[in-house]
């Protein structure tokens, strides 16, 4: 595919991510914290992926700055990273969708907050992080960059390596035994498998 059409559609996804995630951020905020584990450190790690994510893409797709890290893909490669984005979308929805009122963009508990073990979170205990797991796959396939393709990739695998864990004491310390037997049913990340 043509370098203009692989940002559109990449542009196309991102902006989807936003779409489906802003009612979400808007409901959050009517549902006080009751429980924060927002770090310094946690702080970073959104912001590294924020540059990762958004801003080295955006920059690559609106300007010529990073070019001179461009490679080139075969037109199969393309079209996995396009079905991939489209896989990544529909799950980021999906847990956006089981989790309601729960969700949460940093380590915290909401009023209310409940342990969910259905839809999706039936087979994987974080379909979030797989989505973006997937997103950032999408975006070293759509933006052949590897300054701008692969910071996706190398930010949000740092974010999760240190935050995970942090999660699920979280999760451990609220739910206690019931979380410790969900974690005993499902596996983090794909099903059946990691």
């Amino acid at each position: 595919m043509d370098t203009l059409t692989l940002k559109i559609l990449y542009m196309i996804g991102l902006v989807s991510c936003f779409v489906i995630r802003f009612p979400h951020q808007k409901e959050t905020k009517t549902n006080q914290i009751v429980a924060n584990r927002r770090t310094v450190q946690e702080k970073i790690l959104l912001f590294l992926v924020y540059i990762g994510m958004l801003v080295l893409p955006v920059i690559y797709v609106f300007s010529p700055w990073l070019k001179v890290a461009d490679y080139e893909l075969p037109l199969w490669a393309n079209w996995l990273g396009v079905a991939t984005f489209a896989i990544a979308l529909w799950l980021f929805w999906r847990s956006h969708h089981d989790l309601g009122k729960n969700w949460s963009p940093t380590l915290e508990l909401r009023e209310g907050h409940t342990l969910i073990t259905y839809g999706i979170y039936q087979y994987i205990r974080h379909p979030m992080y797989t989505s973006i797991f997937l997103w950032c796959i999408a975006q070293a396939l759509l933006i052949p960059n590897w300054i701008a393709g692969s910071a996706g990739i190398v930010s949000f695998g740092i974010m999760y390596i240190l935050r995970v864990g942090n999660e699920e004491n979280m999760m451990l310390e609220q739910f206690g035994d019931d979380y410790k037997m969900y974690m005993g049913q499902t596996k983090r990340l794909v099903p059946y498998v990691l």
